[in-house]
């Protein structure tokens, strides 16, 4: 009896456990993760003159929320009504604060005073650094950015951000309207510069959000695309800009 009884109990659970595993193989996977670099994201723009505006006007374009920021942000309500829901201005803090990437798009030498009143604020961010030392117009922090290399002269003053230079190289307009490929038909290569992987990859997204193809260096290399350099202010079709930094597809 007590051995008919055993027999009948073990039949019930491996009838049991046949349809757990029935329904466990039926049961739909869950969705993978989404990676920051393919979600949207909350973009905040440091200086939205001619750079900082069409860039971020192509990320809104791209379904990024964007605050775009000056010292004045009333002056940015035509920007932002143009743009649509997605778009918002506020002051540099608000942005800072919104965004968790920031793209830093103001005189090179408003760079130590950002990171003065914002260095905290910043730190741990990805922050596109897209400042160029022009001689005529920023002052003595040029001789510093030439002799000492331009990222690590802005992470001099952006201490424990996560920096990549990008969109510091190629002229605004390549980012109004609609993207245009470079002659040939190739997309317009954007140099990129930076030694923090995560901040590459999402750096290099969002350069694909504008309609472009990143071309990774190394945050050293930042000095090959520099003010005064061959590379400064071109558009090249991206096999060429690979070609001549030497980078492989």
């Amino acid at each position: 009896m007590n051995e008919t009884r055993r027999c009948s109990s073990r039949r019930a659970f491996l009838r049991l456990g046949g349809g757990l595993a029935l329904a466990a193989a039926a049961a739909p996977l869950p969705a993978p993760a989404q990676t920051a670099a393919a979600r949207r994201m909350n973009i905040g723009v440091v200086g939205s003159g001619k750079i900082g505006g069409a860039v971020g006007g192509r990320w809104v374009k791209a379904g990024h929320q964007v605050l775009f920021s000056s010292r004045h942000p009333e002056a940015l309500s035509p920007l932002v009504q143009s743009l649509g829901p997605r778009a918002q201005a506020g002051s540099v803090k608000d942005a800072i604060a919104f965004g968790e990437v920031v793209l830093l798009a103001v005189p090179y030498a408003a760079l130590p005073e950002v990171g003065r009143e914002h260095a905290a604020a910043l730190a741990g961010k990805f922050v596109l650094d897209a400042c160029n030392p022009i001689a005529a117009r920023d002052g003595d922090i040029v001789k510093e950015a030439m002799a000492n290399g331009i990222g690590a002269t802005s992470l001099k003053y952006l201490p424990g951000a996560r920096l990549v230079r990008v969109f510091d190289s190629v002229g605004y307009r390549n980012f109004e309207g609609d993207p245009q490929p470079a002659s040939g038909g190739e997309p317009i290569g954007m140099p990129l510069a930076g030694d923090d992987a995560e901040a590459v990859r999402i750096a290099s997204a969002l350069v694909r959000d504008t309609g472009l193809e990143p071309v990774v260096v190394s945050l050293a290399r930042a000095m090959d695309f520099a003010p005064g350099t061959p590379l400064f202010g071109k558009a090249l079709p991206v096999s060429e800009l690979r070609a001549k930094l030497g980078v492989a597809q």
